[in-house]
């Protein structure tokens, strides 16, 4: 089974630091980066916003637990956003890809 997993990160520069750490160790077969997301949030008791970059995180249901603790050991946040979403269908080609691109 494939997921699609997306990380919130406080800048594009830690973003592209949690992509490069997870695609060395082939927990994804590709990460997108959208810089420049303007989040709204509850955090400690109150509405907060930051400026964040979103990785879009394409790997296998298998690697989520690795990917999961990779993220926490890289991340600068003490509640990182991680949150998988299951691949219901797919171009099976690119399917296939995932699956050879990943360990």
């Amino acid at each position: 089974m494939h997921i699609v997993v997306f990380v919130t990160a406080g800048s594009e520069k830690e973003a592209k630091k949690l992509a490069l750490g997870l695609l060395k160790e082939k927990l994804a077969a590709c990460v997108n980066i959208i810089n420049g997301v303007d989040s709204h949030f509850w955090w400690q008791g109150k509405i907060d916003k930051a400026k964040e970059a979103l990785l879009i995180i394409k790997t296998r249901k298998a690697l989520f637990n690795k990917l999961l603790k990779k993220v926490k050991s890289l991340h600068s946040y003490a509640v990182p956003e991680i949150l998988a979403l299951p691949v219901i269908s797919g171009n099976k080609k690119y399917l296939d890809w995932i699956d050879d691109s990943t360990g």
